[in-house]
């Protein structure tokens, strides 16, 4: 079954986001259609946990609704219209025409990093990568990524901690973070969004604005992701 999206972008457009396990996200006006390939993934497939061990848990918190605002606003600005849709359903609309409006993988990622570094203040970033990166080779901006990250980005992601994982030189610090099921993952149920408007752009952010280098893992049995935060 497909489902037509009327959005109000000139000239007029249709978005179709076909129910399957593998689909096209098409995108149509007057003059050309455009398809753009999106591997989806079926609904998560159920992991067995320790015994006694429990579920992350997250309570929104006073600043989440702004924060979504934020990103929203941003989103627009890039892709030249919004959604109908309120709430974080709209959000993923938002993300999928970023998906539909870039020509190739790299200017979808680019087009990312912009917004992502549109989200900071001025000089924020030049002054992390500068006066706060090279520090201990890193280590304090690696675990305060992670803590940051943790504190403000929950509403995204979905429930997270900071994790230990094992870094290069063999040492292990608490500088990673753990999304138990990724809310942007499970919403969008798309490879291509996960991988070109988040990992990917979000990699190339942090270490080429933020001075930490960053990888993210993604699971798409279980919509889990492992964030790792490395020394520089």
């Amino acid at each position: 079954m497909a489902i037509f999206l009327q959005l109000p972008l000139p000239p007029t457009r249709t978005i179709v986001f076909p129910n399957s396990s593998s689909t096209q996200l098409i995108l149509r006006s007057p003059n050309f259609t455009r398809r753009v390939r999106c591997c989806c993934i079926s609904e998560p497939s159920e992991v067995k946990s320790d015994e006694g061990a429990s579920k992350l848990e997250y309570k929104p918190g006073p600043f989440d609704d702004f924060f979504m605002q934020s990103f929203r606003n941003k989103l627009v600005q890039e892709v030249g219209s919004d959604s109908e849709k309120p709430g974080y359903v709209g959000l993923i609309e938002l993300v999928k025409l970023l998906l539909l409006k870039g020509r190739t993988r790299s200017e979808t990622s680019d087009a990312a990093v912009r917004i992502l570094k549109s989200l900071f203040p001025p000089l924020i970033l030049e002054l992390y990568k500068l006066l706060i990166a090279p520090i201990a080779q890193g280590k304090l901006a690696a675990l305060m990524v992670a803590r940051v990250t943790v504190l403000t980005c929950q509403w995204l992601m979905g429930p997270s901690k900071v994790n230990v994982i094992d870094l290069p030189n063999g040492e292990s610090w608490d500088s990673g973070v753990f999304v138990e099921k990724c809310q942007y993952l499970e919403e969008s149920k798309c490879v291509g969004v996960c991988i070109n408007t988040c990992k990917l752009p979000t990699q190339t952010f942090f270490k080429d604005y933020m001075g930490v280098p960053l990888v993210m893992e993604p699971n798409f049995k279980d919509y889990s992701c492992q964030v790792h935060l490395f020394l520089v």
